[in-house]
């Protein structure tokens, strides 16, 4: 299938196999295309935790509103932003990408300055919603990677992230939780939405030109 007909294959699905697994390649293509995908600046503001431990996702779904989901997909990757931009987060992205390209640029060091001089100084919150932002963007890569794998995803803001902050200890790593996205196959015969017709707006409600 072509990108658009993948898209119009994938939806928000109510109820996953239990006894169906996402393979654990699958699993990690769809993570690399995460990890590859665009940030502002480059700074990758958020991190991924994957939890496949029945236990912990028992806890999860508890503070999910019992979405079954949760428990019934095989992995669910969760997208943890940073709780802030500190000078020690932007040079060590700034000095990984001098490593990896084996050079310094004049044009780049000077940007990194410049985040240096306005991104620390900003408040908290200011700063993690702009990284929560970017994790979005890899929500949106990971949703089109799974369709791409045959897997079925279902992003989630339907939890308490202050609890799934405390479940995962993310506060004590500096970050905080912003959406979760569990990974595994549609049980075609018990998910009400399964065949219904897909509905988006047409592009003449949706996409206008200034020309």
């Amino acid at each position: 299938m072509n990108l658009n007909d993948l898209l119009k294959w994938r939806y928000a699905t109510k109820k996953m196999n239990p006894q169906k697994a996402v393979p654990q390649d699958k699993v990690d293509r769809i993570i690399e295309a995460v990890r590859l995908t665009a940030t502002s600046s480059g700074l990758q503001p958020y991190e991924l935790i994957v939890v496949t431990n029945p236990e912990v996702r028992e806890k999860i779904k508890a503070i999910a509103w019992n979405q079954g989901q949760v428990t019934d997909g095989s992995h669910l990757i969760v997208f943890a932003a940073w709780d802030n931009y500190t000078a020690d987060r932007i040079n060590h992205m700034f000095d990984l990408t001098n490593d990896e390209r084996g050079f310094k640029n004049e044009g780049w060091e000077a940007y990194r300055a410049k985040l240096l001089a306005l991104y620390p100084g900003r408040d908290a919150e200011t700063n993690y919603q702009h990284a929560a932002r970017q994790a979005y963007i890899g929500l949106g890569t990971a949703l089109i990677a799974a369709a791409a794998e045959g897997v079925d995803a279902t992003p989630m803001e339907g939890f308490d992230p202050a609890a799934l902050d405390e479940i995962l200890g993310l506060r004590a790593k500096g970050l905080r939780s912003v959406i979760i996205l569990p990974l595994g196959y549609r049980e075609e015969d018990k998910d009400w939405l399964v065949n219904l017709k897909k509905v988006r707006r047409p592009n003449s409600q949706f996409v206008s030109e200034v020309k």
